[in-house]
Protein backbone atom coordinates (compact mmCIF):
# COMPACT_ATOMS: atom_id res chain seq x y z
CA UNK A 1 0.00 0.00 0.00
CA UNK A 2 1.58 3.54 -0.74
CA UNK A 3 1.90 6.08 1.76
CA UNK A 4 -0.82 8.25 0.89
CA UNK A 5 -3.13 5.08 0.44
CA UNK A 6 -2.51 4.12 4.32
CA UNK A 7 -2.73 7.82 5.22
CA UNK A 8 -6.47 8.13 3.64
CA UNK A 9 -7.21 4.30 5.04
CA UNK A 10 -5.99 5.97 8.39
CA UNK A 11 -8.45 8.57 8.14
CA UNK A 12 -11.28 6.60 7.03
CA UNK A 13 -11.26 4.26 9.76
CA UNK A 14 -11.20 7.43 12.28
CA UNK A 15 -14.49 8.55 10.01
CA UNK A 16 -16.27 5.93 10.13
CA UNK A 17 -16.08 5.54 13.98
CA UNK A 18 -17.72 8.83 14.15
CA UNK A 19 -20.65 8.21 11.51
CA UNK A 20 -21.39 4.70 13.44
CA UNK A 21 -21.96 7.23 16.59
CA UNK A 22 -23.60 9.62 14.81
CA UNK A 23 -25.76 7.04 13.02
CA UNK A 24 -26.13 3.67 14.25
CA UNK A 25 -26.33 0.25 11.96
CA UNK A 26 -29.53 -0.68 12.71
CA UNK A 27 -30.77 3.11 11.52
CA UNK A 28 -29.38 2.65 8.20
CA UNK A 29 -30.23 -0.49 8.21
CA UNK A 30 -33.86 0.25 8.87
CA UNK A 31 -33.86 3.69 5.84
CA UNK A 32 -32.60 1.02 3.44
CA UNK A 33 -36.43 -0.03 3.27
CA UNK A 34 -37.65 2.59 1.69
CA UNK A 35 -35.66 2.92 -0.44
CA UNK A 36 -35.98 2.26 -4.24
CA UNK A 37 -34.32 -0.81 -5.74
CA UNK A 38 -31.03 0.27 -7.43
CA UNK A 39 -30.50 0.82 -11.41
CA UNK A 40 -28.61 -1.79 -12.82
CA UNK A 41 -25.00 -0.34 -13.06
CA UNK A 42 -23.54 -3.34 -14.55
CA UNK A 43 -26.47 -3.82 -16.37
CA UNK A 44 -26.20 -0.66 -18.40
CA UNK A 45 -22.71 -1.00 -19.00
CA UNK A 46 -23.09 -4.27 -20.53
CA UNK A 47 -26.05 -2.40 -22.80
CA UNK A 48 -23.74 -0.04 -24.34
CA UNK A 49 -21.09 -2.37 -25.11
CA UNK A 50 -23.60 -4.63 -26.75
CA UNK A 51 -24.91 -1.32 -28.98
CA UNK A 52 -21.60 -1.14 -30.49
CA UNK A 53 -21.16 2.00 -28.02
CA UNK A 54 -18.73 2.69 -25.57
CA UNK A 55 -19.48 2.07 -21.97
CA UNK A 56 -18.67 5.31 -20.26
CA UNK A 57 -18.77 5.43 -16.47
CA UNK A 58 -18.39 9.64 -16.54
CA UNK A 59 -16.70 11.14 -13.22
CA UNK A 60 -18.37 13.72 -10.74
CA UNK A 61 -14.78 15.13 -8.64
CA UNK A 62 -14.43 18.08 -7.27
CA UNK A 63 -10.51 17.43 -6.52
CA UNK A 64 -7.87 14.84 -5.57
CA UNK A 65 -4.82 14.71 -3.69
CA UNK A 66 -2.34 14.64 -6.07
CA UNK A 67 -4.14 17.68 -8.00
CA UNK A 68 -5.73 19.50 -5.62
CA UNK A 69 -8.73 21.69 -6.33
CA UNK A 70 -9.98 20.10 -10.06
CA UNK A 71 -13.35 21.97 -10.36
CA UNK A 72 -14.02 25.18 -8.83
CA UNK A 73 -17.68 25.70 -9.13
CA UNK A 74 -18.40 22.25 -8.44
CA UNK A 75 -22.14 21.14 -8.97
CA UNK A 76 -22.44 17.51 -9.18
CA UNK A 77 -26.04 17.50 -10.06
CA UNK A 78 -25.28 19.99 -13.22
CA UNK A 79 -22.42 17.32 -13.86
CA UNK A 80 -24.07 14.54 -14.05
CA UNK A 81 -27.15 15.75 -15.47
CA UNK A 82 -24.64 16.90 -18.52
CA UNK A 83 -23.25 13.19 -18.63
CA UNK A 84 -26.49 11.91 -19.08
CA UNK A 85 -27.27 14.34 -22.25
CA UNK A 86 -24.16 13.66 -23.45
CA UNK A 87 -24.13 9.83 -23.90
CA UNK A 88 -22.62 8.27 -20.59
CA UNK A 89 -23.80 4.90 -19.46
CA UNK A 90 -23.04 5.67 -15.76
CA UNK A 91 -21.85 7.84 -13.71
CA UNK A 92 -19.33 7.73 -10.45
CA UNK A 93 -20.03 10.52 -7.61
CA UNK A 94 -16.42 10.91 -5.29
CA UNK A 95 -18.03 11.20 -2.05
CA UNK A 96 -14.62 10.63 0.22
CA UNK A 97 -14.79 14.18 2.29
CA UNK A 98 -10.82 14.60 3.46
CA UNK A 99 -9.04 14.06 0.57
CA UNK A 100 -11.11 14.59 -2.91
CA UNK A 101 -13.98 17.22 -0.89
CA UNK A 102 -16.53 14.95 -1.97
CA UNK A 103 -19.75 14.63 0.32
CA UNK A 104 -22.92 11.91 0.54
CA UNK A 105 -25.24 14.93 -0.47
CA UNK A 106 -22.88 14.99 -3.80
CA UNK A 107 -24.12 11.17 -4.68
CA UNK A 108 -27.75 12.25 -3.53
CA UNK A 109 -27.69 15.54 -5.76
CA UNK A 110 -26.50 13.37 -8.67
CA UNK A 111 -28.89 10.34 -8.63
CA UNK A 112 -31.85 13.44 -8.20
CA UNK A 113 -30.54 15.18 -11.54
CA UNK A 114 -30.22 12.17 -13.60
CA UNK A 115 -31.69 8.23 -14.31
CA UNK A 116 -28.29 6.95 -14.63
CA UNK A 117 -27.10 4.03 -12.38
CA UNK A 118 -24.43 6.03 -9.91
CA UNK A 119 -20.82 4.72 -8.38
CA UNK A 120 -20.35 5.77 -4.92
CA UNK A 121 -16.21 6.15 -4.90
CA UNK A 122 -14.79 6.31 -1.43
CA UNK A 123 -12.08 3.74 0.13
CA UNK A 124 -14.38 1.11 1.25
CA UNK A 125 -13.37 -0.98 4.34
CA UNK A 126 -16.12 -1.70 6.66
CA UNK A 127 -19.44 -3.26 6.47
CA UNK A 128 -21.12 -0.08 7.89
CA UNK A 129 -19.85 1.53 4.54
CA UNK A 130 -21.96 -0.64 2.38
CA UNK A 131 -25.19 -0.35 3.91
CA UNK A 132 -24.36 3.58 4.38
CA UNK A 133 -23.90 3.11 0.28
CA UNK A 134 -27.74 1.64 -0.32
CA UNK A 135 -28.64 4.27 2.07
CA UNK A 136 -27.19 7.25 0.14
CA UNK A 137 -28.63 5.66 -2.86
CA UNK A 138 -25.55 4.34 -4.67
CA UNK A 139 -25.96 1.35 -7.37
CA UNK A 140 -22.91 -0.11 -7.20
CA UNK A 141 -19.72 0.58 -4.79
CA UNK A 142 -15.66 0.39 -5.05
CA UNK A 143 -13.89 -2.06 -4.13
CA UNK A 144 -9.65 -0.90 -3.92
CA UNK A 145 -7.75 -4.40 -3.73
CA UNK A 146 -4.90 -2.42 -2.91
CA UNK A 147 -6.15 -1.91 0.95
CA UNK A 148 -8.38 -4.61 1.53
CA UNK A 149 -7.37 -8.22 2.19
CA UNK A 150 -9.26 -11.14 -0.01
CA UNK A 151 -11.65 -12.10 3.01
CA UNK A 152 -12.56 -8.41 3.28
CA UNK A 153 -13.19 -7.82 -0.56
CA UNK A 154 -15.48 -11.15 0.04
CA UNK A 155 -17.30 -9.78 3.02
CA UNK A 156 -18.41 -6.58 1.36
CA UNK A 157 -19.32 -7.77 -2.28
CA UNK A 158 -21.03 -10.16 -0.83
CA UNK A 159 -23.29 -7.29 1.29
CA UNK A 160 -23.37 -5.11 -1.98
CA UNK A 161 -25.13 -8.28 -3.76
CA UNK A 162 -27.23 -9.12 -0.87
CA UNK A 163 -28.18 -5.29 -0.88
CA UNK A 164 -28.75 -5.15 -4.66
CA UNK A 165 -25.78 -3.24 -5.55
CA UNK A 166 -22.78 -3.72 -8.41
CA UNK A 167 -19.38 -3.79 -7.37
CA UNK A 168 -16.49 -2.63 -9.05
CA UNK A 169 -13.26 -4.84 -8.20
CA UNK A 170 -10.24 -2.24 -8.77
CA UNK A 171 -6.74 -3.91 -9.10
CA UNK A 172 -3.43 -2.19 -10.22
CA UNK A 173 -1.37 -5.24 -11.07
CA UNK A 174 -1.89 -8.91 -11.78
CA UNK A 175 -2.05 -10.07 -8.64
CA UNK A 176 -4.81 -7.94 -7.69
CA UNK A 177 -6.01 -8.84 -11.00
CA UNK A 178 -6.63 -12.39 -9.82
CA UNK A 179 -8.86 -11.08 -6.95
CA UNK A 180 -10.88 -9.16 -8.76
CA UNK A 181 -11.95 -11.97 -10.88
CA UNK A 182 -12.41 -14.11 -8.09
CA UNK A 183 -15.57 -11.61 -6.79
CA UNK A 184 -18.81 -13.29 -8.75
CA UNK A 185 -20.24 -10.94 -10.71
CA UNK A 186 -17.72 -8.55 -10.44
CA UNK A 187 -16.80 -5.69 -12.71
CA UNK A 188 -12.73 -5.88 -13.36
CA UNK A 189 -11.28 -2.09 -12.77
CA UNK A 190 -7.99 -1.86 -14.23
CA UNK A 191 -6.57 1.38 -12.60
CA UNK A 192 -3.45 2.51 -14.87
CA UNK A 193 -2.27 5.02 -11.90
CA UNK A 194 0.61 3.95 -10.09
CA UNK A 195 0.12 4.22 -6.27
CA UNK A 196 3.91 4.75 -5.58
CA UNK A 197 4.00 7.32 -8.51
CA UNK A 198 1.21 9.04 -9.21
CA UNK A 199 1.70 8.64 -12.93
CA UNK A 200 -0.58 6.97 -15.32
CA UNK A 201 -0.13 4.55 -18.37
CA UNK A 202 -2.88 3.09 -20.09
CA UNK A 203 -0.52 0.56 -20.95
CA UNK A 204 -1.10 -0.90 -17.51
CA UNK A 205 -4.92 -2.09 -19.08
CA UNK A 206 -3.83 -3.30 -22.44
CA UNK A 207 -1.38 -5.56 -20.34
CA UNK A 208 -3.78 -6.86 -17.79
CA UNK A 209 -6.55 -7.05 -20.57
CA UNK A 210 -4.53 -10.18 -21.85
CA UNK A 211 -5.67 -12.08 -18.44
CA UNK A 212 -9.33 -11.26 -18.32
CA UNK A 213 -11.52 -13.70 -20.11
CA UNK A 214 -13.89 -11.80 -22.76
CA UNK A 215 -16.64 -12.89 -20.49
CA UNK A 216 -15.23 -10.20 -17.57
CA UNK A 217 -16.92 -6.83 -18.05
CA UNK A 218 -13.93 -4.80 -17.81
CA UNK A 219 -13.32 -0.99 -17.22
CA UNK A 220 -10.18 0.89 -17.54
CA UNK A 221 -9.63 3.55 -15.32
CA UNK A 222 -7.48 6.60 -14.80
CA UNK A 223 -4.98 8.76 -17.41
CA UNK A 224 -7.37 8.84 -20.09
CA UNK A 225 -7.11 11.91 -21.77
CA UNK A 226 -7.20 11.59 -25.35
CA UNK A 227 -9.16 10.48 -28.56
CA UNK A 228 -6.08 8.59 -29.37
CA UNK A 229 -6.02 6.49 -25.69
CA UNK A 230 -9.26 5.72 -26.94
CA UNK A 231 -8.51 4.49 -30.19
CA UNK A 232 -5.88 1.91 -28.69
CA UNK A 233 -7.98 0.93 -25.63
CA UNK A 234 -10.76 0.17 -28.21
CA UNK A 235 -8.16 -1.56 -31.13
CA UNK A 236 -6.84 -3.85 -27.78
CA UNK A 237 -10.42 -5.06 -27.05
CA UNK A 238 -11.77 -2.72 -23.99
CA UNK A 239 -14.70 -0.65 -24.79
CA UNK A 240 -15.55 0.21 -21.05
CA UNK A 241 -14.05 3.32 -19.47
CA UNK A 242 -14.09 5.56 -16.26
CA UNK A 243 -12.93 9.03 -17.03
CA UNK A 244 -13.09 12.15 -14.39
CA UNK A 245 -10.53 14.57 -14.37
CA UNK A 246 -10.61 15.21 -18.35
CA UNK A 247 -14.10 16.11 -18.12
CA UNK A 248 -14.06 17.82 -14.80
CA UNK A 249 -11.40 20.60 -15.54
CA UNK A 250 -13.78 21.61 -18.39
CA UNK A 251 -16.01 24.67 -18.10
CA UNK A 252 -18.80 21.93 -19.37
CA UNK A 253 -17.98 18.24 -19.10
CA UNK A 254 -20.63 17.04 -20.80
CA UNK A 255 -19.05 18.88 -24.24
CA UNK A 256 -15.87 17.11 -23.12
CA UNK A 257 -17.08 13.76 -22.97
CA UNK A 258 -18.78 14.50 -26.34
CA UNK A 259 -15.59 15.48 -27.42
CA UNK A 260 -13.42 13.25 -25.95
CA UNK A 261 -15.75 9.72 -26.98
CA UNK A 262 -16.96 10.96 -30.83
CA UNK A 263 -13.55 12.28 -32.21
CA UNK A 264 -12.82 8.49 -32.24
CA UNK A 265 -15.42 8.03 -35.73
CA UNK A 266 -14.61 10.56 -37.15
Amino acid sequence: MSDILKKIISTKRDEILQRKKNIPLRSLENSIKSIPKPRGFKKNLLNSVGRGLPAIIAECKRASPSKGIICKNYDPADVANQYQIAGASCVSVLTDVNYFQGADQHLDAAKRACSLPILRKDFMIDPYQIVESRNIGADCILLIAACLSVSQIKELASLSCALGMDVLVEAHDSEELEIAMAVPDAIIGINNRNLKTFETDINTSIELKKLVPDSELLVTESGITSSEHIKTLKENGINSFLVGEAFMKTDRPGEALKTLFNLVHS
